[in-house]
């Protein structure tokens, strides 16, 4: 299993629009992240994806093939030092360590490459893999923030990770 992060391209289209259209992973993202995925919100997230340089959003690759997606979104003002994590990854590839491999990657590109001093990422606090991804690559547990996110006409519970440059 040859895993890597590389930038997205137009031929990861029909397979970003195959794995992305599914309601449980757009459970565990914010509501920027559309659902259903078409067709069209994928070329407009490639585009997006493409248009930052440094990179700061990479398709999880699986031998040659997209099955998900991870990125880092830089903050602004005070908090300019800080970035995002978000990543998902296709239902079929669920338990298989995937994003146990990716994360570490990404984080260390982000303190290489994107000046920051702190990377963050806020879970659902039902989401309790997210939340063992994130131990396992060396994330503290910050805070739990009741009924922060509201998702699906309920409230949901946050938890902010986060790892600081060494």
């Amino acid at each position: 299993m040859n895993i890597t992060l590389r930038p997205w391209h137009i031929n990861d289209l029909e397979n970003l629009v195959a794995l992305a259209n599914n309601p449980n992973i757009a459970r565990n993202l914010t509501d920027q992240f559309p659902s259903p995925y078409t067709k069209e919100n994928g070329l407009k997230f490639i585009e997006f994806a493409s248009s930052n340089e440094p990179l700061r959003i990479f398709a999880i690759d699986l031998d040659g093939e997209s099955i998900g997606g991870i990125g880092l979104h830089p903050q602004s003002d005070i908090e300019r030092k800080n970035a995002e994590l978000g990543y998902w990854l296709g239902e079929p590839f669920w338990g298989k360590g995937i994003i146990s491999k990716v994360v570490p990657q990404i984080v260390e590109y982000g303190f290489a490459h994107l000046d920051l001093h702190r990377i963050f990422a806020r879970p659902f606090g039902r989401n309790i893999a997210s939340q063992k991804v994130l131990e396992k690559a060396g994330f503290s547990l910050e805070a739990k923030l009741k009924d922060a996110f509201y998702k699906n006409k309920i409230f949901e519970d946050a938890f902010i990770y986060s790892i600081l440059k060494k």
